[in-house]
């Protein structure tokens, strides 16, 4: 436990970019009035909006809090949603000259409507997504550009694809350096990105990626991670399993089995996947090996799987974890 507390104290002022889809996630808070005449519906008195990091942009938010030097390339729509990005990040001092704000492009968003009595903990009842994928090959060709001079000074290159076409497997293999960590989170085209450090996919993606059904079956799990390993060539893949932990995969080495930290009372599972990738691309940046990169993640993900909301994991709340596990 002690070498994992001197990685978490190399991670400050790491410089690690982020390419990939920056979201909005917009949280409605409202108090349940009475159900509706017009229709069998609740009607709630609206109580609260927040517009938080989502997606790549809360791997940026995660790695900030983490203490490192996040350094975004990416876009974000002329809208309210893309300017709150921008204040929100602009707050913490982040830089966000590599962020583009393009106004044929809106920023993609996930709107929770959640709902609840006075002095009750609020359920998701809705969620209204927004955005699409963006379609400008000049725009693209641009971030590309910057992205390839920014990654000349990186630690690290952290890739956040949700489907909004701006990181593609095509622009990440021309301005990837074979030296530099390079990690992946896709959510819909995780067998495109080959050749890159590692992969963090959650199971169900594993299982839409390779049409197989995992569940407790460890042989399948088994045959996956290998799959994947071989398929990418990847140096490593980590696969998160919910209530089941995490199972990490490398070249040359037997699986390693990593059980839940922490409690499996989950309280909200939001974003929980950008923490984690966040996490382990940072411990790789400062030298950690897959297997310790791994347990720090699995710590952070513990973490954030107890707050409400998208929220991110802080240094502080990462070594106390570490240090209570050594207790």
């Amino acid at each position: 436990m002690n070498g994992l507390r001197e990685i978490v104290d190399r991670f400050n002022g790491k410089r690690v970019v982020v390419f990939g889809d920056l979201v909005a996630d917009v949280f409605v808070y409202g108090e349940i009035a009475r159900i509706s005449r017009e229709a069998p519906v609740l009607i709630l008195n609206h109580r609260e909006t927040q517009v938080v990091p989502g997606g790549g942009a809360n791997a940026i938010h995660n790695l900030w809090a983490l203490g490192a030097h996040p350094i975004p390339i990416g876009l974000v729509g002329d809208d309210a949603e893309g300017r709150q990005l921008l204040q929100y990040f602009s707050s913490l001092g982040i830089d966000i000259t590599g962020i583009a704000v393009a106004k044929a492009y809106r920023t993609p968003s996930k709107m929770r409507i959640l709902a609840g009595a006075v002095h009750s903990q609020r359920q998701q009842i809705v969620r209204l997504d927004a955005g699409s994928p963006l379609r400008d090959d000049k725009l693209r060709t641009a971030m590309e550009r910057k992205l390839k001079i920014t990654l000349r000074d990186a630690d690290a290159l952290l890739v956040s694809d949700y489907g909004y076409a701006l990181a593609t497997p095509e622009t990440v293999s021309r301005i990837r350096r074979n030296s530099l960590t390079a990690t992946i989170d896709s959510r819909f085209s995780l067998m495109n990105f080959s050749n890159l450090t590692a992969a963090t996919p959650n199971e169900p993606e594993v299982e839409t990626a390779l049409d197989i059904s995992i569940g407790n079956d460890a042989k399948k799990l088994e045959w996956a991670g290998r799959t994947l390993l071989r398929k990418l060539k990847h140096q490593a893949v980590l696969i998160t399993r919910g209530k089941d932990g995490m199972a990490l995969f490398e070249r040359g080495k037997k699986t390693t089995h990593i059980p839940i930290h922490g409690s499996d009372e989950v309280a909200d599972v939001t974003g929980a996947g950008d923490t984690v990738i966040a996490t382990f691309t940072l411990a790789l940046a400062v030298g950690a090996t897959y297997y310790e990169a791994a347990q720090l993640a699995n710590y952070a993900g513990g973490i954030v799987v107890m707050k409400y909301g998208t929220r991110p994991v802080t240094h502080r709340e990462l070594v106390e974890a570490v240090d209570g596990e050594a207790r």
